[in-house]
């Protein structure tokens, strides 16, 4: 009843605004949407609770731009309903999509009409038993809302666009850059069109080119840090606001997903046929053109030559990403495979050898134990391999309690356990480990370690910019980098660069028919 309080009343206190001298009524709109990476090559299954769903007018404090006093929360009258974000994991339980997606039904229905709605989405999420959920959820929302009302639809450029989640939405676009640092303001591109559309009176855009493009890359080879994608995507602003055009974007796809609607997307929206057309047709041929050219942000080998070499260094903190099981992508982030290997190192097994931070592992009977314990304590137990067990079993950890914390809205535990000159971070449920204070709360100085091994492709900004030295290792994992490797059987084909030789791809235009024009 509280939530509903909430809702009904913030929706009822702007309904309109002063404009030169003239009382102008204000536009009602939703906002709702869901969003996870869910690898179909991982055994782990992601549950309703994963998604930390906010309801209400507890939707705004996800979005910076929505604050109390922002320009943008007076141009509306703003009816939050749900939006849910979940860790990258394994592909999402049937009962839990259904719940998400039904509250989110009730709760449009029961406080519509709206002249738009924001969509705010992720896009590559794998439902157990069913095909592309985006383009299931946004149908189902058209049923319930109808047909008139303008969605803005905002994702992550490592989502997929299928024809139908093209069809149902009116403005869409994605992020510009990978790191992600583009995230919030891409959500508020996206808020900003719908107003302008909304307010100026054009309604949806007249025209929506989509064009699919036969290639299936990781984000590790198509980050915007590096060439070729750091130019193929510095053209999309300059894209995107031409007259004529409203929006453009590039969606690289998410690669560890096994359906047909995975793979690279250039859609443009607009009201110049032509225009929209032509542009669309120029970055996926800038896209396609590019495709031999894509190549790791970072160094590889595999993990022994990875430890060889970050042993040898006299640069530290030399970071070793763990890729195959990263989190962030969609792996279990209990793979122990690869601290199974670290600790066999002779390197590693005194006290005095390399200094060593590994985030992390999920433990939750090992953090049980070394709370027992406590800080200087000593811990014997196993962790790890409860959900993906294919490469490694549970790992043994015999050694030191050196920090407790509790409180982590993921991790909820994290301990830290010191095995030879290994320092393990060990946590209560998975967790990434993306900024420094990630480390030092836990006592950790990653900047002082001689070597860093994180569950991550490639680094995000605060670990790029402390490291010294960097490789990308090609561990085992639901997020297998070496996509060679993936039992692919549903994707479509051919696709590069699984079929390298495949012939030039029909890259026209295709215009998708206007939301209100479905048949």
């Amino acid at each position: 009843m509280k939530r509903v309080f909430l809702l009904m009343s913030f929706c009822c206190v702007l309904v309109s605004v002063t404009v030169h001298g003239q009382q102008k009524k204000l536009p009602r709109i939703a906002i709702a949407g869901l969003g996870i990476e869910s690898s179909t090559f991982s055994p782990a299954l992601t549950n309703e609770e994963a998604f930390h769903a906010r309801y209400a007018a507890e939707v705004f404090n996800a979005y910076p731009f929505f604050g109390v006093d922002s320009p943008l929360r007076s141009r509306a009258v703003w009816v939050p309903a749900i939006v849910g974000k979940s860790l990258p994991g394994g592909a999402v339980t049937r009962e839990a999509y259904e719940s998400l997606v039904n509250k989110t039904l009730d709760s449009l229905k029961k406080h519509a009409p709206y002249d738009g709605l924001f969509f705010d989405i992720h896009g590559a999420m794998s439902v157990v038993g069913l095909e592309d959920p985006e383009g299931d959820f946004i149908t189902r929302i058209r049923k319930a809302i109808g047909t008139k009302t303008i969605i803005s639809t905002s994702m992550d450029l490592h989502g997929n666009v299928s024809w139908r989640l093209a069809a149902n939405t009116d403005l869409i676009t994605c992020y510009r850059m990978a790191p992600h640092e583009d995230a919030m303001e891409t959500k508020e591109r996206a808020v900003r069109n719908l107003l302008d559309r909304i307010e100026s009176g054009k309604g949806k855009p007249a025209f929506k080119a989509w064009i699919p493009i036969p290639v299936l890359l990781p984000g590790e080879k198509t980050s915007t840090r590096i060439e070729p994608a750091k130019t193929v995507y510095k053209a999309v602003a300059p894209a995107a606001s031409q007259p004529g055009v409203v929006d453009a974007a590039i969606w690289v796809g998410y690669a560890w997903a096994d359906e047909p609607r995975n793979h690279a997307v250039v859609m443009v929206t607009g009201d110049d046929k032509q225009k929209v057309s032509a542009t669309a047709e120029q970055l996926a041929k800038s896209f396609w053109d590019a495709r031999n050219a894509y190549a790791f942000v970072a160094p590889t080998d595999n993990l022994k030559g990875s430890l060889d070499k970050a042993i040898a260094s006299s640069k530290h903190p030399f970071f070793i990403s763990d890729s195959g099981d990263n989190p962030t992508a969609g792996g279990a982030g209990d793979v122990t495979w690869t601290l199974t290997e670290i600790l066999a190192r002779k390197e590693f097994q005194s006290a005095n050898g390399p200094s060593l931070i590994y985030a992390s592992i999920p433990g939750p009977e090992l953090v049980e134990k070394a709370i027992a314990a406590g800080v200087g304590g000593h811990v014997d137990g196993y962790a790890g391999a409860a959900v993906d067990a294919r490469y490694a079993p549970p790992v043994r950890l015999n050694g030191t309690v050196e920090s407790i914390e509790k409180g982590d809205k993921d991790a909820v535990v994290e301990v830290v356990v010191k095995v030879g000159s290994v320092h393990v971070i060990v946590t209560q449920k998975r967790k990434p480990y993306h900024k420094e204070k990630d480390f030092t709360r836990l006592g950790l100085n990653p900047r002082q370690s001689d070597i860093v091994v994180v569950k991550i492709g490639y680094l995000e900004p605060e670990l790029y910019a402390m490291r010294a030295d960097w490789i990308l290792a090609l561990t085992p994992g639901g997020v297998d980098q070496d996509l060679e490797r993936l039992p692919y059987k549903r994707i479509n084909r051919p696709m590069f660069p699984l079929d390298k030789d495949m012939k030039e791809p029909d890259l026209s235009a295709q215009l998708v028919p206007l939301s209100d024009k479905q048949k």
